[in-house]
């Protein structure tokens, strides 16, 4: 006997066969199959040969790899019983419910799994495992529902990062063996986005087929890539985790897969849309995303009431709509020694309180925001002091940033966070929070992570209008798992426009442009020492959630206009900017970093073709655009063109005028641009008649 399910979207269709009693196993995964597909067929058509070598059948790829089953590859669960002893479970099928997407149990003595499935309108599946026990177990590895990477794939492409250089592709030739990339940081890390995509043979952004995953969990994690030497692949993810006490209930965080045939596009905009439409969850969904200001690179630690009021007017002048007081309003906080986790206001700095300030700020028209970092602490605070005993790890672990970790597991940790946090947001018109984590932890623990996502339901719980970014030291903890609890991201503690454009561009295969900050940084940057012209700076903060991190007493006149001047279009466009997809171009010219966003409606769509570098050519190559109806007609228009180089001498047509093409014709032969300079960002707005 047989049992067969399948999940689909209009997009994809999801496979899964049983014979008699044993666990699942994925025997299709890709492009919507027919209605009247017999799935007992593709279960037989699924098995492979067995020859010389081999045992006598191929041990299934199931969703949860069993040990006991001779399987030859990693397991899809690791557990040991109250003593120590290995545990080799043999799962039998208990019964399925398809109410709700697929729900599978099965059951082996004193333990039962459960697996589910859920579709959605975005061609996102969200899959998870949850194993429970009815006596105490340690548990050393429990992998979500397996799934089979393609075997007509010959790479994958991982996304690993440092800080100020999140977001970095890295293409991995598929061998026999294992590739694992684990994550002990105990946060979700610069160095090991949990992400992987698998695009097939001739995969571009724009064309192709592609399998992606994410796993949406904020602390140490585990992906196993692994080719068996039967060709078949396998792909697993999980916590990654200190050995803890033994327990009864373990679940994996979701994960969340797609499959597309528009290339790594068609994984983008359905991990983007997914995010911002069914995990985000806007205090204020009706309102425009505000134009951000935040005051750390104008003053950092140095905080005067008169020159943040001056700050603020000029902010305001050049569009701002939210002022964010970012590290040092607290406790004794003069550099990053001190005062983390005395969450009381500086009196010296502050002798009338917040109100001074935010009335003034609130004058101008601009919403008030304000900066924490509640997981960490300094010793030199009186909270150390008087609760060394809160502190996580050994007292001689190697500090991070001058701090140390809060244990966000203990409740009385969370209990003295949110009575402090709480405390200023009532007592403070606050609209924003900037929720900041600047170093990882001395273990990689879930239950940190499982910790501060309660505090972030509870204040949000009792402070719903209140928007919360993610900050760690820039992209340290960008996830779905976070951002189910919060609602921005800051991408990358680096305003180098030009280390943006590809942090950006690369990014997008995941984030959409609603949840991802991105600031004008200084003339002279603070982070790689790059001085770099106003236009691109501007151009680059507003393909995403526009705002601005300088001082604007450095703007010259000039600069100033330009700023106001990119504000108020980025103003104009936001709204429909908020919903569209982020497509990725493939840009023939390497030193072109471009992208086309294209409304909901696809009636308009934006492109910023960015150049990285000098050309290897002489002139730049036509740009082929994207996702367009072949048969309408497109206004195009330079929205820059008063940026044009002096060496731009020529007369394409774009220079003088708007021209009126076919999709046809910007998708096969693409857009001829005027020349420029490397480092500069040319904006193409298209309309369709």
């Amino acid at each position: 006997m047989t049992h067969t399910y399948r999940l689909d979207d209009g997009r994809q269709t999801l496979v899964l066969a049983a014979r008699n009693d044993r666990l699942p196993q994925v025997v299709y995964w890709g492009a919507a199959l027919p209605a009247s597909e017999d799935l007992d067929t593709l279960h037989d058509a699924h098995v492979i040969d067995v020859t010389g070598g081999m045992l006598d059948e191929n041990p299934d790829l199931s969703l949860c790899p069993e040990a006991s089953q001779s399987f030859p590859g990693q397991p899809g669960m690791i557990i040991r019983s109250g003593d120590g002893q290995p545990i080799h479970p043999k799962f039998r099928f208990d019964h399925a419910d398809e109410a709700d997407g697929l729900t599978l149990i099965y059951k082996s003595h004193h333990l039962t799994l459960t697996l589910t499935f859920k579709t959605a309108t975005t061609h996102v599946l969200t899959c998870q495992t949850t194993l429970t026990s009815d006596r105490p177990i340690h548990l050393h590895w429990l992998a979500a529902p397996v799934l089979p990477a393609p075997q007509h794939a010959t790479e994958m492409i991982d996304i690993s990062g440092r800080w100020c250089g999140e977001f970095q592709l890295s293409r991995n030739q598929w061998t026999p063996g294992i590739h694992m990339r684990e994550n002990r940081t105990g946060r979700t890390g610069h160095e090991h986005f949990p992400g992987l995509i698998v695009p097939c043979q001739g995969a571009t952004n724009t064309q192709g087929e592609a399998y992606a995953f994410h796993y949406g969990w904020s602390g140490g994690h585990k992906m196993i890539a692994e080719e068996l030497q039967d060709g078949r692949r396998q792909i697993q993810w999980g916590h990654a985790t200190e050995t803890q006490a033994p327990g009864t209930r373990f679940e994996t965080a979701p994960l969340y897969i797609t499959y597309s045939n528009t290339g790594l596009n068609g994984c983008g905009t359905a991990f983007q849309r997914h995010l911002r439409d069914q995990i985000v969850t806007w205090p204020k969904p009706d309102t425009p995303r505000p134009v951000h200001y935040n005051c750390w690179e104008a003053v950092y630690f140095n905080h005067n009431i008169d020159e943040l009021k001056d700050i603020a007017t000029r902010a305001a002048d050049l569009g701002a709509e939210r002022f964010v007081l970012d590290d040092g309003w607290f406790g004794k906080r003069d550099d990053d020694t001190s005062s983390l986790g005395d969450w009381t206001l500086d009196k010296r700095k502050y002798p009338d309180g917040l109100t001074p300030l935010i009335d003034h700020i609130h004058g101008l028209g601009m919403t008030f925001g304000l900066w924490f970092e509640p997981e960490m602490v300094n010793e030199d605070s009186d909270l150390a002091r008087v609760h060394p005993d809160w502190i996580l790890g050994d007292a001689d672990q190697i500090r991070g940033r001058q701090q140390l970790v809060l244990n966000m597991a203990l409740p009385e940790v969370r209990d003295y966070l949110y009575d402090h946090i709480a405390a200023i947001l009532r007592d403070n018109p606050i609209d924003y929070v900037k929720w900041d984590h600047n170093r990882v932890l001395p273990i990689a623990d879930a239950s940190q992570t499982q910790g501060t996502y309660a505090l972030l339901d509870r204040l949000r719980s009792d402070f719903p209008a209140v928007e919360i970014e993610s900050c760690a030291s820039g992209g340290g903890r960008i996830d779905f798992g976070i951002l189910k609890h919060t609602q921005r991201v800051w991408l990358s503690d680096s305003n180098d426009a030009l280390e943006r454009l590809r942090i950006q561009h690369d990014a997008a295969l995941f984030l959409p442009a609603a949840v991802t900050g991105s600031h004008v940084g200084p003339r002279h940057c603070h982070t790689s020492g790059r001085t770099l012209d106003i236009h691109f700076r501007a151009w680059v903060a507003a393909q995403r959630h526009m705002g601005f991190e300088m001082d604007p007493r450095e703007l010259t006149d000039k600069e100033a206009k330009v700023l106001q001047e990119v504000t108020t279009w980025w103003k104009a466009n936001r709204d429909w900017m908020r919903s569209a997809d982020i497509l990725r171009l493939d840009s023939t010219d390497p030193a072109i970093i471009a992208e086309q966003q294209l409304s909901a409606d696809k009636s308009r769509f934006v492109v910023f073709a960015g150049k990285a570098a000098t050309s290897d050519q002489i002139s730049p190559r036509p740009l082929r655009l994207t996702a367009l109806d072949a048969d309408a007609t497109y206004q195009i228009s330079l929205k820059n063109k008063n940026e044009m180089h002096h060496l731009s001498r020529g007369t394409p047509a774009l220079k003088s005028q708007d021209i009126n093409v076919s999709g046809t014709y910007l998708m096969q032969h693409g857009l001829t641009l005027p020349w420029s300079l490397p480092e500069r960002m040319w904006v193409i707005e298209g309309i369709k008649l």
